[in-house]
């Protein structure tokens, strides 16, 4: 079985002994050779150190060897029999915070150190802002240097209540703490003999048991790093998978133009693949020539991100030169995208210490805050909370070529979503009435505006999810049962849901209003003779000659809603016209 790999970081305030404990756990773990510790023992010896210090396993420029802290982020690389670890060790100081949220951005877990002497600090509660912030689900909080205090125990639980205070208020939803020396080896991998009262895991133990959820969104993103061209026949878009993954053959939309295809091809160096998954980087074909640059992006054809070009995100601010200015000018790199952007608001900063949100009009080094950005042309994004890849952005100062802050996008379009947020749109009518077609576009439409949308269509869902279910009015109650049930949970993640069913009585429209909050019922109205004449598949036809049963509009009848949110004449108005009435009334 393969082992799984487990992404850490390790922050706190500079001095607390973070190299020290991955050096540690390098060197418990068996994962360094004999002459890289005998050099550490002789550097030690050297600068004069009575004990090893395996810090110096981490601590790689001379800077940082000379004034024993870190600067720059150190990745490293161990195992045990139970699992991998690629493990970042952040610098601490308040002027390399942005090292910190590098090394976060990409894990699954935080270590916090804290110094038993010194006790909670500005910056402790800083990176556990960040920690919560970057959504990192598991915290582990480290009270090193216990040796120091003598292994009081009473100064330990002082340490945990005054972070617990701290941590109540984030969204961490795994905090766990643990005693250790780091330069003894106490509770690092193994119990130590200075703490017999706590009977708690190591650090390694946590590291080996905790439970790890899926490490990436199920939601294809393709950003289009290239275009391909050999001969005159064949044209391929190279980049990277940034989350969820794809198959041959797939039906797909690429953005900004909206033209669908299917996966023809996926190509890598080493030969063609049928699946294709994050964070792969490969070349992809299309059956349809499609006019597609750098920048755009393909995805799912039924799972789409939002385009937008105004969007609130938090921000955190690393230049130490010059503070944020509203309405300046400054470069945003999202995917494959670099375009130009300003903030056009500062709504608040987070003061660390309190967890208080104080207006403010600008940020410097190391505020956080709550920001409206709007950018010169649309971005295609996901909130930070549903896809990290898609949902961070970084800011780059176009007069020194600076990265000057790093961003989570939090929501789009910041007025649309007050107006329709959390609903489902239940259009019902006759069997090829027009429901599907005005589904997709009305999902097309509403994305344009800024929401997360999913459209949920009758024929898909029998084909798949209910193709256990007949038509009888047993069967057709459970399947529409289910469907309310998943409508319901994707308005519950902020999604709104275009359902498209007949759903043919009064009865069962009821039903579905009682399982799903926030419902609308759309009526797309059209008389039976036009279906007839539209149904391209021959459903009414083979109804008619008895070889489908319990066929709405056939045998069984179809009841109008009594009191529908809105209804749509599809046969005596276009396309065009059907959206923007369900628009008008929606979004006025």
């Amino acid at each position: 079985m393969e082992k799984t790999v487990l992404r850490f970081v390790t922050t706190g305030s500079v001095d607390d002994g973070k190299s020290t404990l991955i050096g540690r756990l390098l060197y418990e773990t068996r994962c360094i050779l004999d002459d890289q510790y005998e050099a550490v023992a002789k550097y030690s010896k050297k600068r004069g150190k009575e004990e090893v210090d395996l810090s110096f396993l981490l601590d790689g420029l001379e800077a940082e060897r000379e004034q024993g802290i870190t600067i720059d982020v150190a990745y490293r690389y161990f195992e045990t029999e139970k699992r991998k670890f690629i493990v970042a060790d952040t610098p601490g100081h308040e002027q390399y915070t942005r090292n910190m949220v590098t090394g976060a951005s990409n894990s699954d877990l935080a270590l916090i150190l804290i110094d038993a002497k010194n006790g909670v600090t500005v910056q402790s509660r800083r990176h556990g802002f960040l920690v919560s912030l970057l959504g990192l689900s598991h915290l582990v909080v480290v009270v090193n240097k216990m040796d120091l205090v003598d292994y009081a125990e009473e100064r330990y639980k002082e340490i945990i209540e005054d972070y617990e205070s701290f941590c109540s208020r984030l969204d961490i939803p795994s905090v766990i703490y643990v005693p250790v020396s780091a330069l003894k080896g106490d509770n690092v991998a193994q119990p130590g003999p200075g703490t017999p009262w706590y009977q708690g895991p190591s650090v390694l133990e946590i590291l080996e048991t905790i439970h790890i959820g899926a490490s990436h969104s199920v939601d294809f993103r393709f950003p289009v790093q290239g275009v391909l061209r050999q001969g005159p026949l064949f044209r391929g878009y190279s980049g990277q998978i940034v989350s969820g993954s794809i198959q041959k053959g797939e039906e797909v939309v690429v953005f900004p133009s909206l033209k669908e295809s299917k996966v023809k091809q996926i190509l890598t160096y080493d030969g063609e693949l049928e699946t294709a998954v994050h964070p792969q980087s490969i070349a992809m074909t299309l059956e349809d020539n499609i006019d597609i640059s750098r920048g755009d992006m393909i995805v799912r054809k039924h799972n789409r991100p939002a385009i937008t070009n105004r969007f609130d995100a938090m921000l955190c601010w690393m230049d130490a030169q010059k503070p944020l200015m509203k309405n300046k000018g400054y470069l945003l790199k999202h995917t494959s995208q670099i375009i130009n952007a300003f903030v056009q608001n500062i709504y608040y900063k987070i003061d660390v210490n309190t967890l208080h949100r104080d207006k403010s009009n600008a940020m410097k080094l190391n505020d956080i805050g709550k920001v409206l950005i709007e950018t010169s042309r649309n971005i295609f994004a996901d909130t930070y909370l549903n896809n990290k890849n898609t949902g961070a952005f970084i800011l780059i100062d176009p007069d020194t070529a600076d990265t000057v802050a790093a961003g989570m996008i939090k929501s789009f379009n910041v007025e649309a979503p007050q107006k329709l947020e959390r609903e489902t749109l239940w259009l019902t009518g006759l069997p090829c009435s027009g429901k599907t077609t005005i589904a997709e576009k009305l999902e097309e439409e509403l994305t344009y505006a800024g929401y997360r949308v999913l459209t949920l269509d009758g024929d898909d869902v029998r084909a798949g999810l209910n193709a256990d279910l007949g038509f009888d009015d047993r069967d057709r109650k459970e399947n529409l049962r289910r469907i309310a049930q998943i409508c319901q949970m994707l308005n519950n993640k902020g999604i709104v849901v275009i359902a498209s069913f007949v759903s043919p009585t009064e009865e069962l429209r009821e039903f579905v209003k009682q399982i799903v909050e926030r419902l609308k019922i759309i009526f797309v109205d059209c008389a039976l003779e036009t279906c007839m004449q539209r149904d391209v598949k021959g459903m009414y036809k083979k109804a008619l000659a008895g070889e489908l049963k319990h066929f709405t509009g056939i045998q069984d009848p179809y009841e109008p809603p009594r009191s529908p949110d809105l209804i749509v004449d599809s046969e005596k108005n276009s396309l065009e016209a059907c959206i923007k009435q369900i628009l008008e009334k929606l979004l006025k």
